[in-house]
Order: structure tokens, then sequence, then C-alpha cells
């Protein structure tokens, strides 16, 4: 369980710089901060997935939430707004947890008021309850009770989660309701939003609020300003709990309490079946299944919250820690067959944008990545029937692409090394791009691409000879073997006894980066010991930080040590010097391979990663960010929640 007590809730810096998470397993999502206030145009009560797993649009972005006791009134809500932050409901908080979704508590006038929200797994409905769970100190408590109302006035926003709603035109096209239900249609093809609930009476208003400021859309050079619509106001009488279900469906306030013990099973049996014991890593289970959604009959990954898509460099990296990791190798299965059916041209998609079905394909990594998920696949379930009836084939053809030839320019070389690039395309995973500006073109034969590539050939190898396919094996076998050759021969930077980042021609990009530690962390490696042990050295004593790896050396002159200011500015940043989580997976692996004799190890792995495991209480609680500062103190930035943040550390704890 996650927890913030009341020193933190009631600093408004401190609740609302960090932010909870809730997800549905078909791409939706709710999110918001501890203090109640937006601070990202992606915090909404029901962010549905209208095509799943995609389609994401704001419905539902909060309530307006008034308590009255005794006839005082008490404003729960907290909204940022030009020079002033107002309610300031955060006040009254003592405490917010995860336990397993979000709750917070309220303390006033003697009563203590719990609010809680959760997802319904499977569909775009957020259950939302507020009950007072005790009153102390008051004489007849039922007669105080009963003078306790709530007013919750909805928000709407109806817009893609991009996006910022502003100006009224054409906004509701319709307004019904019934016994203990209302419902809102928009008018520009989103879905009917329905709000289920058990209150005492509804008003109709039709009342604009205006000018909500998102801090962090401001921070980052964004439009940060948004109006929202409230159509309604609604009482409940606390003698009981208050319900609201706000769903694309029409469901029942009564239906609450069974979603709930549904969810808190599902939850747990995820738990369970981890055989997980310690329990400071089940806050890290429960984050590894938010990121895993439905695509098709299949299975997909999302890269992370709050605005990425799937993305498969980020499936297969993720792959081993959010599936094999917690013991659900039956997803893994699912998510490989997905993408098995998506491979055009030998490749793997790079990601599946929000708008339209046509995948793209700008990747080089992305299927050299599938190759090593699929070995740890079947490593750790002994499904070897997935090689020899569905995948073999197509692990076949996307090596013949590779030799032949396929788009932007991938191709083995005649060094037996893999090269890939065309001008203007981002093909590896340092692929920041701002117009036609490629921040880290790296093309040629980037490091990590050739460790990948000789990774590949042995998996190819072992599995080809597993089969009966002598031939292959032995194919696989020579190109594995003049792959290593050639790398040993280009890549050895003897002055600075470490590896080049990427290699052209004659040219040698002598930056230090960590790309140079998959040639040791992977299975397969191409380096001798004395080298391997180099490798490590160096990204350890320029590299490593408390939260990961940084991307270039402090010492590059074109090292930048803090991501922020504009898009253009940021974009310029996220792979010059920022330190990325996920990397701190392959250094341990590669750490462990090169210090395996030295009992000391593991207490150095295990320091290395209490800097991720302290981060799960700061930002998005429970989460791992995508990236962080370069620069002390390596402040949280980007995606609040990342796959494969999530799946590497949750891998190397495990």
């Amino acid at each position: 369980m996650i927890q913030a007590g009341r020193e933190i809730c009631t600093d408004y810096y401190e609740s609302s710089t960090r932010e909870w998470l809730e997800t549905n397993g078909i791409g939706g999502y709710s999110s918001g901060t501890l203090a109640g206030a937006g601070t990202r145009r992606y915090h909404g009560l029901l962010v549905a997935a209208t095509k799943p797993p995609l389609g994401r649009a704001v419905l539902l972005s909060r309530f307006d939430e008034r308590l009255t006791v005794n006839g005082r009134a008490y404003d729960l809500s907290c909204n940022k707004y030009p020079d002033t932050v107002y309610p300031e409901g955060f006040r009254y908080l003592t405490s917010f947890s995860l336990d397993p979704y979000p709750k917070w508590i309220f303390e006033i006038d003697g009563l203590e008021l719990e609010r809680s929200y959760f997802m319904v797994h499977g569909e775009n409905t957020t259950v939302c309850r507020w009950k007072i769970t005790d009153i102390r100190e008051q004489e007849g408590d039922e007669l105080y009770r009963t003078n306790c109302r709530l007013e919750l006035r909805p928000l709407v926003a109806f817009r893609d989660h991009h996006h910022l709603r502003s100006g009224r035109e054409g906004f509701v096209n319709g307004y019904t309701s019934g016994a203990g239900w209302a419902a809102l249609t928009p008018v520009d093809g989103l879905p009917t939003l329905f709000l289920a609930h058990n209150a005492a009476a509804i008003e109709r208003t039709g009342v604009w609020y205006e000018n909500f400021e998102y801090e962090i859309e401001r921070e980052r050079g964004f439009d940060f300003r948004e109006d929202l619509f409230q159509p309604f106001v609604m009482s409940f009488n606390l003698t009981t709990e208050a319900v609201v279900i706000a769903s694309t469906r029409k469901a029942k306030p009564s239906q609450a309490a069974e979603m709930e013990a549904k969810e808190i099973r599902r939850r747990a049996d995820i738990v369970v079946r981890s055989e997980i014991t310690d329990e400071s890593l089940w806050p890290l289970v429960l984050a590894s299944d938010q990121f895993i959604v439905d695509r098709g009959d299949g299975k997909t990954v999302i890269a992370g919250y709050h605005w990425f898509s799937d993305w498969g460099r980020d499936t297969m990296i993720a792959l081993n820690g959010l599936t094999l990791a917690v013991n659900r190798p039956g997803i893994a299965r699912s998510i490989l067959l997905e993408f098995g059916r998506h491979i055009s041209e030998g490749m793997l998609p790079n990601r599946f944008p929000d708008l339209g079905e046509t995948p793209e394909y700008n990747t080089v990594d992305a299927t050299l990545w599938y190759f090593e998920a699929i070995r740890a696949y079947v490593e750790h379930s002994g499904d070897r029937d997935l090689i020899y009836k569905d995948l073999y084939p197509k692990l076949v053809n996307i090596l013949e692409w590779h030799v032949k030839g396929t788009r932007y320019g991938i191709r083995a070389d005649s060094d037996g090394l893999l090269f890939a690039g065309t001008q203007g395309q981002q093909l590896t995973w340092m692929d920041a791009k701002v117009g036609e500006w490629v921040v880290t073109p790296r093309i040629g034969k980037p490091v990590e691409i050739q460790a990948l590539w000789y990774n590949a050939l042995r998996i190819m190898e072992s599995f080809a000879d597993e089969i009966g396919d002598d031939a292959g094996r032995d194919l696989y076998a020579d190109m594995a073997e003049w792959a290593k050759a050639a790398f040993v021969e280009k890549f050895w930077n003897s002055d600075k006894q470490c590896l080049f980042d990427v290699i052209d021609r004659e040219s040698r990009d002598a930056s230090i980066r960590p790309n140079q530690v998959f040639a040791v962390s992977l299975p397969n490696s191409m380096l001798s010991a004395h080298m391997a042990r180099k490798v490590v050295d160096r990204v350890e004593q320029d590299l490593l930080t408390p939260v990961g790896l940084r991307t270039l050396a402090r010492e590059a002159p074109n090292y930048i040590g803090v991501y922020s200011g504009s898009p253009k500015q940021r974009d310029g940043s996220y792979h010059q010097g920022t330190v990325w989580a996920w990397l701190i997976g392959h250094f341990v692996d590669a750490y462990r391979k090169v210090h395996s004799k030295d009992p000391r190890a593991e207490r150095r792995v295990a320091a290395m990663l209490e800097g991720l495991k302290e981060h799960l209480n700061e930002a998005m609680l429970g989460q791992v960010s995508e990236i962080f500062d370069g620069d002390e103190p390596h402040l949280p930035r980007g995606a609040a929640a990342q796959a494969w943040s999530v799946a590497e550390v949750l891998r190397c704890l495990r």
C-alpha cells in the first residue's frame, strides 16, 4: 500500500505534484492529483478508450464537491485558476492511499469522510464513492449524520485527451435522465456519458467554469487553460454512501459494491499469482498490470501514461518484466502472437497511432527485441510449441528480409553487421525528432543494434537446432561468428576502454552513451570478459545515477542536464543527458555478469535500485516515471508512468 499523510496532503505543492492512476485494461484511464487540482490536460475521472486501446477521450473531467454539515458548507475540491488556487479542499485531508485503488480521508468538524475512485476492468467505467467512516465526539451521532449533505457538480469536457476544451458552441446534443441515472450526449460523435447515482435530487444548471490552468502543460510549453461545462448539481444525503458510476453504458448505483468486490479480487489474484512475498514490491506488481491492454483478440502494452499508445519496441522490452516476472506467461504469449500478425517486410511495427489503424514501421530495434522477448518467454514457460507451430517461419522470414534489405536502409552489410538509417528518419530508441530535425540520427551501425542482431542470430541458431533445421542452424551460427569478428575489431575504443556508439564507414562516434551496455547484458555477448568489465566500469563511472543511466556523459559538450522548456528544447535534450529509468535493468544484468564472483555485488545492485523504489512514493504514486533530469536532484520528467521503467525495475528486484 502506498500512503501519504497529512503533512504531504495539506501542502499544495506536495499534493499537486503527486498523481494517481487507474486503468481499465482496454486503453482508458482515470487520473488526477492528490490535491484534486488538474495539472495535465490528460487528467480526468473518465478518459474512455473509444476505439480500444486508443481513441481516448476525456468525458468526465472531475467533480466540484461541497460537504454541508449542520448547515455549514465545506468545499472539498481544488482547482488552479489564474493567480489563485480555489477552493482549497486539500487542507481538510488527513491521508491518501492506494489500497489498492485511490482513497482520500477528509476530516471536517469531527467527521471523517472517505472518497474513493476505481475503474472497472474491461469497460469504460469509473466508480466514485463518498462515505462517512467515523464521527467523533458528537452527541446523537445518527442525528448528526442525517445533517450531512454532499453536493456534486460534474464538470465535463467531451474532447480528445490530447486537446483542451475552449468555447461553448456545439457542445452537448442532449440531456436525458431517469430514476438513478442521467446522461449527456455530445455533438461530435463521442460516446454518451452515463452517470448512475443514488442522489436524493438533481437540479439542472448549465454553468461553464472558465480558465482552469494546468501547470505541467504550462511547463511543457503547450496550451494550458481550459473551460469545462457543469450540467447539473447532484445532492446526496450521507446516511448511506454516495455513489456515482461514470460510464459509457447504463449502470445501476447498486452495482458499485459488486464491481468493487470483483475488482479487488482481480487485483489480489495478480499479486498472489506473482508469488512475490515482498510486500514493498506489490505496488509494482499492480502497476505492471496497468499497461497491459486488449488489442483485437490479443494483448498489447501501452508504452506509458498519459499520452503514449502501444509501441513495438517498448512492448518487447517491457514484456519480460510486465508478464514473466509476475508469472503471467499467457499474456506474454498473446502479445507475441498479436505483434506477429503485424509483421511486414520483416519488421515489427514501431507504434500504432492514436488516429487510424495503419501501424508505423520506422524502427530497427523493435524487431530485434522481438527475438529476445520470445527467447525469454520460451525459457520461462517451456512452451516450445510457440516456436514449432506459430513463429519459426516468421522469424526466418524476418532474418531473410534483414539480409536482403528492408525499409529505411536496414540491411546486413558485407562485414556481417547490421546497417540502418536514412536521412530524416530516427530508427533507434533514441528517436527524438522536431520537424525535420532528427536529434540523434545514429545512421550507420549503432552499437546496441549490433548487440541485438548478434543475440537474435544466436537465438535463431538455438531454435533451428531444436526444430531440426540443420541448414538454418549452421547458417545462423556462421552469420553470428562473422558479425562477432567484425564487431570486436571495429567497435572497441582503446582510448576510452569502451565501445563506440555508432560507426559508419570510417567515422566513429566516441560519445559515452548507455547503448554499449547491451553488448554485455544480452544473453549472447560478443565481448571477452575483459572488454565486458571495462564497458561496465565506464558506464558506471560516467552514466549511473540513483534513478537510472544518463544518455550522455556530463563531460560531453552537447550534454543537457535538465529536461525542460519548449517542446523543441525538451526533445533536443531527450537523449542528451536525460536519465532513463528502464536502462537500469540492463545495467544490472551487465553488472551481475562481470561481478558474478564478487560476494558484494548483490548489495551493490540493491543500492542501485533503492532510489527507484523510493521514487514509488513521488510523482505518479506506485509507478515509475519515464525519465529524470541528468543533473541532481534528478527530478522526474516525461510520462509519469512508463511501461519499460516499471518492467525493468520489477524484473531486477524480482
